[in-house]
């Protein structure tokens, strides 16, 4: 069974005139927000589009630019106009990777109802994910600064979403089964107890929400009973309802 994703495309469901915010249609009756939000923009440029590696990269070539030509005989002022126009197309490639953290952020929006997991992404195309409790099978949580984390969510069985899709809401280098993830989350542990306790209540399965992994791990805690790795997961053999 496939996965129940809705991608809305061009202005069907611009964010104008979404009929409820995040969401492409109005929720039944039954069905209620229990939290919704979006990436912290500092956080995206920092961990998703690596800005501070880039500057401290950029930093390191200028300076290796100045120390060759000074080497080679060159005056400090042609060493230093050199380094001026590295730093120029440096700060360029900066601001525009920033940029694209701050717009990728403000055009995303994470919601968790009741029953299932919305997910509506994209700087140009907006593409809206949706997950029902019943098609995922586990989540994890990795913390990164601060109160920052992600939480990455595996579906059940073949439900595959293309990773170019999900692109950069997506867990990194997991190219074969993409994991669809809210990234960067202010207030991570607090999202992914949320997650674990919505998941639990929909699907009548108990979960235990573990909340620290270290940076830039997932925590890979194997499940006991109906306990979950760093949030929620079917036990073995048991498929949701």
């Amino acid at each position: 069974m496939r996965p129940e994703v809705s991608h809305s495309h061009g202005h069907e469901h611009e964010h104008e005139i979404e009929p409820q915010f995040g969401l492409p249609e109005t929720l039944p009756q039954t069905e209620r927000i229990l939290w919704q939000g979006s990436p912290d923009w500092k956080a995206m440029a920092r961990h998703v589009f690596h800005v501070r590696k880039l500057v401290v990269y950029f930093a390191f070539i200028i300076a290796i630019r100045v120390f060759v030509i000074l080497t080679d005989g060159g005056t400090l002022h042609t060493a230093m106009i050199s380094a001026l126009w590295l730093a120029l197309l440096s700060g360029t490639s900066v601001l525009i990777l920033t940029g694209l953290a701050y717009i990728s952020a403000k055009t995303t929006v994470y919601t968790i109802t009741t029953q299932r997991l919305v997910m509506r992404v994209g700087m140009v195309l907006t593409l809206t994910f949706n997950l029902p409790f019943k098609r995922i099978a586990s989540a994890d949580f990795r913390k990164l600064s601060g109160t920052t984390g992600d939480i990455p969510v595996t579906l059940m069985g073949n439900d595959k979403i293309a990773y170019v899709q999900l692109w950069p809401h997506v867990r990194p280098w997991c190219y074969a089964n993409p994991q669809p993830m809210m990234r960067c989350l202010p207030d991570a542990e607090y999202v992914a107890a949320k997650l674990a306790q919505a998941w639990s209540d929909h699907v009548g399965q108990s979960t235990s929400a573990r909340t620290v992994a270290a940076e830039g791990e997932l925590d890979e805690t194997r499940p006991r009973r109906s306990e979950v790795r760093s949030g929620l997961s079917a036990p073995s053999g048991a498929h949701p309802a």
